[in-house]
């Protein structure tokens, strides 16, 4: 069984291109994670997610701690043969959901107690309860437990939650380390926190950087503080991570998102944005977003995209998938899902080939070209 380990094999500006090697497969960077939160990248098929491009998927430790429950999906083989998925998954740390779900949170050093959005049930959510969670799921690629410093936040308040992250940071480095259920080549990720504020995502990055990991997420962005300020935050963060580990900007983003993070340097990502939009009728396409509930395409018998690969947008007429989203029919959430998440992995393809090649630039430029032209003409 091969470690983990991370290639970077061509740089044009700061975008990067590479790959993690995991002991499950090959992870080609820049990387979009479709989110698999309980055990399913919802309305598609595993099958289908990998056909789209994708390498990795990312998996909810939260939602999979409460149900089916961790030391369940591990007596059934683990997350892998659970949920028919025999590449790369990615786990986040449950403290996301803890504090944006679950009712009655308190929390302390030792980490979250609260109750479960499901049933009532009261649960502890610690680092060391993390990583055990984790291990047992099997996850290729673990977070550490942090905790998300809510926006806006002040100075010193964002100076206190960072500190309680890299605190739990170490714990959960000590706890993977000692973990009996941890197995070779799995990988242990910490988490810069620290706002908005620049001298704190350098402290962060460098407590992290002390400790050692096997890649380093960013943390605490796409929280309501707008574009302009998450890239603000990256220009100062990318270049304090080490250039040999992944950089994973964590719930982002937008198409335009990526492209501009990945012109920071950053390699991974993941979104419920274009599975989410996808089920309500929102497809992301080469020339932007297209609402398909708009009666503009009731009649029109085009496909969304004559040229994609995507069978979906090729295929498929707007008025069909119009009918489709307007009738609440699951087909229009699944079609719709697929282009989504086919589109996104074309963009990521597209960003690695022209790293590759050395014509980001002209990528970029070509891409906001494509996305400022809008829809084709109604018939």
């Amino acid at each position: 069984m091969s470690a983990f380990s991370f290639t970077l094999k061509a740089t044009d500006g700061r975008a990067r291109t590479g790959a993690i090697s995991t002991p499950r497969g090959e992870i080609r960077t820049p990387a979009f994670m479709p989110v698999g939160t309980a055990a399913t990248v919802k309305a598609m098929y595993p099958e289908q997610v990998r056909a789209t491009g994708a390498d990795i998927v990312l998996g909810n430790t939260y939602h999979l701690m409460l149900r089916p429950g961790a030391e369940e999906v591990a007596a059934l083989g683990g997350l892998h043969t659970f949920m028919n998925w025999p590449h790369p998954i990615l786990t986040d740390s449950g403290g996301f959901q803890v504090m944006s779900l679950s009712k009655l949170r308190k929390m302390t050093e030792e980490g979250v107690a609260f109750q479960s959005h499901i049933d009532g049930a009261r649960h502890m959510l610690t680092p060391e309860r993390s990583i055990e969670i984790q291990c047992l799921l099997g996850s290729d690629i673990q977070m550490q437990l942090d905790e998300c410093t809510p926006f806006p936040a002040t100075e010193e308040e964002a100076k206190s939650s960072m500190e309680l992250s890299l605190r739990w940071a170490q714990r959960s480095k000590d706890a993977f380390m000692s973990q009996p259920h941890r197995k070779e080549g799995m990988a242990l990720f910490g988490i810069v926190q620290g706002s908005t504020y620049e001298p704190l995502r350098h402290a962060s990055a460098a407590g992290l950087r002390e400790i050692g990991f096997d890649g380093y997420s960013i943390g605490g962005l796409a929280v309501g503080e707008g574009q302009a300020e998450m890239l603000r935050v990256l220009d100062f963060t990318t270049p304090a991570l080490p250039e040999d580990k992944p950089r994973y900007l964590m719930g982002v983003g937008t198409p335009d998102d990526l492209v501009e993070s990945v012109a920071r340097g950053v390699d991974m990502f993941d979104c419920v944005m274009p599975t989410r939009n996808g089920r309500h009728g929102l497809a992301f396409t080469r020339r932007g977003k297209v609402n398909l509930k708009n009666a503009r395409h009731a009649a029109d018998p085009r496909p969304l995209d004559a040229e994609s690969a995507c069978p979906a947008a090729r295929d498929y007429s707007r008025a069909y998938l119009h009918h489709l989203i307007k009738s609440e029919e699951m087909l229009g959430s699944m079609l719709v899902s697929w282009i989504n998440i086919h589109y996104y992995q074309s963009l990521m393809a597209g960003m690695r080939a022209a790293i590759a090649e050395g014509r980001f630039e002209d990528f970029r430029a070509a891409f906001k070209r494509d996305q400022e032209a809008g829809d084709i003409e109604p018939v």
